[in-house]
């Protein structure tokens, strides 16, 4: 848990100084992409991989299609990790290998994909149960193109027999026999084929383990890490060797920014599925493994001083999802110095800032935030202001900004 009076772990003050500088006569709200931070991002990324895995740019934590298109570009990537429908299909107009997340029950997409070819064999659905299967039967029925699907494996860690499930919840395909059967459902199943096999460990790749505060927190969720590694790599080789004796693969896809050298380095593992680490959001100040640079800023203004020792900023409450904690709320970036009131964080209308920095903060100057997350800073601005040195070269539209809205 980040503190809530924190100050801001990253950029330095030489490149915060360029940033607001070529940002400075913009009226906020406004969010700002360092183009140099995001391509040095980009390259690290497919670096730490270490030529064992390729990165599939989860683009939902992007949103941008500028942006996700100029990751993709880079050294190291092939294909998109999609979270809807709508938008692999959207998305599969400019890349040819595009792979949907999580299932979907989108009616009208599911037509529009089984009556396109070309789309049909750009774009992967996820698959965890024959329920889904026979969902996609009913809304487009047979016959129609061959629908490339991929198994969604549970990459929990549960113990106790089950009565401990540590991990997100997302399919109930666990164990080799349950995918080896759901596989060879897809083999005999008209209208399907399958091609691949993907797993998340949030618990791994979503996690920090160097969390701030209580130490024994640290060490207990550094040691669950490490069992749920273990056991998870000897499951994965498991459940790729029981699939592939049913269907030939052609991609097994796993883990996140947090876990690439961990995850590239099991042998079954071909692809892995990242994106947060392009921007660097704050919940990404905590891994000991690495850090990538901040990238994506939001920027508000000083609108009123209700004290010689307080600024207070318009807005600033941009909240990410997940369990409410002050882990969830914006880093304050700049000036350095800056914390918040913890009786108030930040808020949707206000937020008072305090601080050594807050006293010499004027009516109208710029305040910077990071968000906790990624791609959801792009649901609040219609376009990113991308700087590159010390000036504006571009400004891209975010999905909000083309309207799309695929969540």
């Amino acid at each position: 848990m980040r503190r809530a009076a924190s100050a801001v772990t990253g950029p330095d003050e030489g490149r915060m100084v360029q940033l607001s500088g070529a940002t400075e006569h913009l009226d906020p709200p406004f969010a700002v992409v360092d183009l140099d931070a995001f391509d040095a991002n980009a390259t690290e990324l497919a670096h730490r991989a270490a030529g064992l895995a390729t990165v599939r740019l989860a683009s939902k934590s992007v949103r941008s299609r500028e942006l996700i298109g100029r990751a993709a570009r880079h050294e190291g990537y092939r294909g998109i990790l999609a979270f809807t429908l709508p938008e692999a299909l959207w998305l599969a107009e400019d890349h040819e290998d595009v792979v949907i997340g999580y299932p979907t029950t989108d009616r009208t997409a599911l037509k529009r994909l089984a009556s396109d070819e070309r789309a049909a064999a750009r774009v992967t659905l996820m698959i965890d149960s024959i329920g889904q299967l026979d969902f996609v039967d009913e809304v487009v029925g047979v016959p129609r193109p061959d629908l490339r699907v991929c198994i969604d494996l549970d990459a929990s860690l549960e113990l106790a027999g089950g009565r401990v499930h540590l991990g997100p919840y997302r399919s109930p395909v666990h164990s080799p026999r349950q995918a080896a059967a759901l596989a060879r459902v897809i083999r005999e199943r008209p209208g399907f084929r399958l091609v691949g096999l993907m797993s998340y460990e949030g618990q791994i790749a979503g996690l920090g383990d160097n969390q701030p505060g209580s130490l024994l927190r640290r060490a207990a969720i550094r040691a669950m890490q490490r069992v749920s590694a273990g056991e998870l790599a000897d499951r994965r080789a498991a459940v790729v060797a029981a699939v592939e004796a049913v269907a030939p693969l052609e991609f097994v896809n796993g883990g996140g920014t947090g876990s690439v050298e961990q995850t590239a380095a099991e042998d079954v593992i071909t692809e892995i599925g990242a994106g947060s680490g392009l921007y660097g959001p704050g919940l990404f100040d905590f891994y000991r493994r690495f850090r990538p640079r901040p990238a994506a800023y939001f920027v508000m203004s000083v609108v009123r001083r209700p004290s010689p020792r307080i600024a207070t900023v318009l807005g600033g409450g941009w909240i990410a999802s997940g369990p409410p904690g002050l882990d969830r709320q914006p880093t304050l970036t700049w000036p350095h110095g800056l914390r918040t009131n913890p009786r108030e964080g930040t808020g949707e209308v206000q937020t008072p800032v305090l601080g050594a920095a807050a006293h010499g903060l004027r009516l109208g100057d710029h305040v910077w935030f990071r968000h906790a997350k990624a791609g959801e800073l792009c649901e609040r601005v219609n376009t990113l202001h991308l700087v590159s040195g010390a000036e504006i070269v571009d400004e891209v539209a975010t999905y909000r900004g083309e309207g799309h809205a695929f969540l």
